[in-house]
């Protein structure tokens, strides 16, 4: 399958995206002092364990589908400047 520049470059900015994004937040969660992701006694609540869950799996996500589109970015050059083919070594003895 070949994806188109503007395509490629979408993925790469929601890779990029959901990284800055939900980074910011598990910062936030993290120094939560609103009582939601930390009980009285400094223990994670359920809130806190979902939310970390959901963060890791926009991770992973963002990660692939940035992943995806680095790949055609990649591609489309190598398409634009093809490498000359390498001509094979003269037969002769080896040193």
């Amino acid at each position: 399958m070949k994806l188109s520049r503007p395509v490629s470059w979408f993925l790469l900015a929601f890779g990029v995206w959901s990284w800055f994004i939900w980074v910011t937040f598990v910062k936030n969660l993290w120094n939560d002092a609103s009582g939601l992701a930390f009980d009285a006694a400094g223990d994670p609540t359920a809130y806190f364990w979902v939310h970390l869950l959901l963060a890791v799996t926009s991770f992973l996500l963002g990660t692939a589908v940035g992943a995806v589109g680095l790949r055609g970015l990649r591609a489309l050059r190598r398409e634009k400047n093809p490498t000359p083919p390498t001509s094979p070594a003269p037969p002769g003895p080896t040193p």
